[in-house]
């Protein structure tokens, strides 16, 4: 099916959009059985960057066909390894940022939708967010657009999606990267007519960085893959098959395997208490600029009153 996808993408390079019937027939050509191979994904990625104008039809199937190539088209499934991750940095960052929504969207749904992606991605794409909500650098999906200077609806929508996706730092765990972006973000709006619920996701994301343990560790692709061929391993009877899971330590990961959808457990991982290095980088982290402003202040308020700590 390569060449027909050559021969279609060539010739929608040429018009001045792709709309509904050009996304149909890209559709049906590059992806009648659900599966593209690396020519099919380079050529679709190439035409997404050609033609300004896309219509939501098209973000659609790219985002849905480039997630299902990335995320899904290898084993295991839901694991993306280190090709794959460097192959979608390279497609996006050809002029050192994301130059549009279909991308912008594509990284985000990765991150959703992926168990787990390599460090050089999760870095990468906390990166690309930030530089996209900060520079107010194209539209968003919803329809709202990015504004340098303060933070809108729809870039709380984005913030908010990247920050408890799946594969970012840590699924539904706010790392430390994370938090520190926030507040480089909030250090650059502040002032501004920013969205009302700016304040409440930089309140609830960083304190959930400071009252949520990060010893938590997704597996990595390799480790995943062992797991799998390990429990799809028939040759041996139950009462080895139990032996072996128990002198391996298999159990650290088999219900990621099993269930590679399922969000962990929060209460799992929640502290007794905040220890004294997060409490030294929330107070270094307010002081920075010399002033306790109002989104400090929430966010003081709000771990005093989950925790009964005073901080400051």
């Amino acid at each position: 099916m390569t060449i027909p996808v050559f021969d279609l993408a060539a010739r929608l390079k040429s018009t001045p959009s792709l709309d509904a019937e050009a996304t149909l027939a890209m559709r049906r050509v590059a992806w009648p059985d659900g599966t593209i191979d690396p020519a099919e994904a380079d050529a679709i990625f190439e035409l997404n960057g050609a033609v300004r104008e896309a219509s939501r039809e098209w973000v659609d199937f790219f985002v849905e066909a480039m997630t299902a190539y990335v995320v899904r088209q290898q084993k295991p499934t839901g694991y993306v390894d280190d090709a794959k991750a460097a192959w979608l940095i390279s497609k996006i960052d050809q002029d050192g940022q994301i130059r549009s929504l279909s991308e912008l969207e594509l990284l985000v749904t990765v991150l959703e939708t992926a168990t787990n992606v390599p460090d050089r991605l999760k870095s990468y794409a906390l990166r690309q967010i930030e530089v996209a909500v900060a520079t107010g650098t194209g539209p968003t999906r919803d329809g709202g657009s990015l504004n340098p200077g303060c933070i809108t609806d729809s870039e709380v929508k984005l913030l908010r999606r990247m920050l408890f996706a799946q594969a970012s730092d840590g699924p539904a765990i706010v790392s430390r990267a994370e938090a520190e972006m926030l507040f480089r973000l909030k250090d650059k709006s502040l002032g501004a007519a920013n969205a009302a619920g700016w304040k409440t996701l930089f309140v609830q994301a960083v304190g959930n960085h400071l009252m949520v343990a990060s010893n938590y560790q997704p597996l990595t692709h390799a480790r995943a893959g062992e797991l799998e061929t390990f429990m799809n391993d028939h040759s041996v009877s139950v009462g080895q098959f139990f032996h072996r899971m128990t002198k391996a330590k298999f159990w650290d990961g088999v219900d990621a395997i099993l269930n590679p959808g399922d969000a962990p457990d929060i209460d799992a991982f929640a502290d007794d208490d905040i220890d004294a290095s997060e409490i030294d980088w929330a107070t270094q982290a307010m002081n920075a600029d010399g002033q306790l402003d109002e989104f400090e202040q929430a966010l003081a308020a709000f771990v005093a009153d989950e925790r009964g700590l005073k901080m400051g």
